[in-house]
């Protein structure tokens, strides 16, 4: 069951996008005065044994589609 079609089309939708650098489409959207829609942070992912990192943030395209741009930062101890 797909909702009606209507605007914002890509409601709900998050594409991600790895890339082994993210500072230069970062600096290239920031210079082009683009919105961020989530900042650019780093988060660490609990995986059971250890922590997996990875810096992101986040664009919304005109039709609401979320394109999260993502760098693995590799991983790290719990403690």
């Amino acid at each position: 069951m797909t909702g009606s079609l209507e605007a914002p089309f890509g409601r709900g939708v998050n594409f991600q996008i790895e890339l082994s650098n993210i500072e230069p489409v970062y600096e290239r959207l920031k210079l082009a005065g683009v919105s961020l829609f989530k900042e650019q942070k780093d988060t660490w992912y609990d995986v059971g044994l250890s922590l997996s990192g990875q810096r992101e943030f986040l664009v919304q395209d005109p039709d609401g589609y979320l394109l999260r741009f993502s760098q693995y930062l590799g991983e790290k101890s719990k403690s």
